[in-house]
């Protein structure tokens, strides 16, 4: 898809990747509305978590500039902890991480199919495709958020409907950031795995590959080309690769 002219939703708007995205966006072309729980930094202020308010962003998208084509589901909470982490948290990381998603897509995808054009790109992480060590509810909502945009293109990709699915390791932002500074042990184990693992690259250039990965109609997005090749040693060898994450969690718990 060609950006320039289209109408596009950003969720998780107001700084880190949300931000750099709703950027590159517009710097492309794009009417681009943005929207997080934080007031000062977006166009509208709207929980994800709820159906009401995402109808309300796409409302006045619709109402500024016309109905919209791209929907960058990137809003996303951080969640570190195992089986001790409450049923709260847990729900938390389900209702932003992964139900947000199906719930713009309900939304969205009828609109998109009558018109036979519409693009959904879903922020995930490396850790939808290889874990993360120290984040239960983490690791397993961003398997889910990748899980929920294969299918989407499985089901759709042939009907004009176009899914990106955005993986990367480590990015300068608040929320790795936060967790490299937690008091919580879970959290800082697993932030500081994703530190250790590769480049801390900027936003910015995370934004560019999206908008690359929109272009040209490619599903993963990999701004770390190593978790390419990370991910083909888990598939060939899963215990191995189990072994490995492992000392991995070690190392990162010493």
């Amino acid at each position: 898809m060609n950006v320039d002219g289209k109408v596009a939703v950003v969720t998780g708007g107001a700084g880190g990747i949300g931000a750099a995205l709703a950027r590159a966006l517009a710097d492309h072309g794009a009417h681009v509305i943005t929207t997080d729980l934080d007031a000062p930094a977006v166009d509208i202020v709207a929980d994800v978590s709820l159906t009401a308010d995402i109808q309300r962003v796409v409302d006045t998208a619709e109402e500024r500039f016309g109905p919209v084509d791209i929907f960058c589901a990137n809003a996303g909470v951080p969640g570190g902890g195992g089986l001790e982490t409450p049923d709260t948290a847990w729900d938390r990381a389900i209702d932003v991480n992964i139900m947000a998603h199906v719930r713009a897509a309900r939304l969205l995808v009828p609109g998109w199919l009558e018109r036979g054009e519409g693009y959904f790109v879903s922020t995930a992480s490396a850790a939808g495709l290889l874990t993360q060590v120290g984040s239960a509810p983490y690791s397993v909502t961003k398997h889910g958020a990748v899980a929920f945009s294969e299918w989407l293109s499985v089901t759709y990709g042939d009907r004009g409907i176009g899914v990106s699915c955005l993986c990367p390791m480590g990015v300068n932002t608040r929320m790795l950031n936060d967790g490299l500074e937690s008091a919580e042990r879970d959290a800082r184990t697993a932030a500081s795995a994703v530190a250790a693992a590769g480049d801390i690259l900027e936003p910015d250039v995370v934004a560019e590959r999206v908008l690359e990965a929109i272009a040209s109609g490619t599903f993963l997005v990999l701004p770390h080309p190593e978790v390419l090749d990370f991910f083909q040693r888990k598939a060939r060898d899963y215990d191995r690769w189990l072994r490995g994450m492992r000392r991995l969690q070690a190392s990162a718990t010493a």
